[in-house]
């Protein structure tokens, strides 16, 4: 499967990962701070392309994309059904997403996206997420523009990654077809949350990781242009 074909299946898949068309250009200049939380800000502190080889990037999302909120059928898993959205919950100020296609794992798509928040806010949503998934290990089901998706086997898993905090799971998707794996990775960085979602379509693989060199690569870029 083509990398942007790939992006573009996984947001039927799990209502979550953002499909995307056109490709970024070359990297912007630093900017001052993400403090100013307008889309623009982030825009400079996003992937783009070159910024992670072997991965096709693409940013502007496509009139037809998915950019609504998923909503649980369980009010306690309505944290990690919202994450799964066109932003991580409603009091994002401003979100910008990049979809990445992998050129080495043919099945893999993974969106990166950079939310400006007010800093109680931040913290809030991981807080949020951390009680929703001590309450929500056998599943729950979403529902985004009459598409529904159900999620099993969550479970809480450990990555490193830099940032002030940050929370990890993975679980198993099923909207058409055979269940995917999916791998869900959300960091709080000051005010900024970075969110991370993967998903293999290959019908293959038993389990998926957010790959680290997207990852670190996005984080280190928020460092390198954002000054706090």
């Amino acid at each position: 499967m083509r990398p942007k074909a790939a992006a573009r299946a996984a947001v039927l898949t799990v209502t979550a990962l953002l499909a995307v068309a056109a490709c970024t250009g070359p990297p912007d200049p630093p900017v001052a701070s993400v403090g100013t939380r307008t889309p623009t800000a982030l825009e400079r502190a996003a992937l783009s392309a070159g910024d992670v080889p072997g991965y096709e990037i693409s940013g502007a999302p496509s009139p037809d994309d998915t950019r609504g909120t998923p909503r649980a059928d369980r009010a306690a898993c309505a944290p990690l059904a919202e994450v799964m959205g066109g932003a991580p919950d409603d009091r994002a100020r401003a979100t910008v997403s990049r979809g990445l296609g992998s050129r080495r794992m043919p099945g893999l798509a993974v969106s990166a996206s950079l939310s400006a928040y007010a800093a109680p806010d931040a913290r809030h949503l991981i807080d949020g997420l951390r009680t929703a998934l001590a309450r929500c290990g056998t599943g729950f089901g979403t529902v985004l523009d009459g598409h529904r998706a159900a999620y099993q086997d969550v479970r809480v898993t450990a990555y490193e990654v830099k940032g002030d905090e940050s929370v990890s799971w993975t679980a198993s998707a099923l909207a058409q077809g055979a269940p995917a794996p999916v791998h869900i990775v959300v960091v709080r960085d000051g005010a900024t949350i970075v969110r991370f979602m993967a998903i293999d379509l290959s019908g293959r693989a038993a389990a998926v990781t957010v790959p680290h060199d997207i990852a670190d690569g996005q984080l280190a870029k928020l460092t390198r242009t954002v000054e706090d």
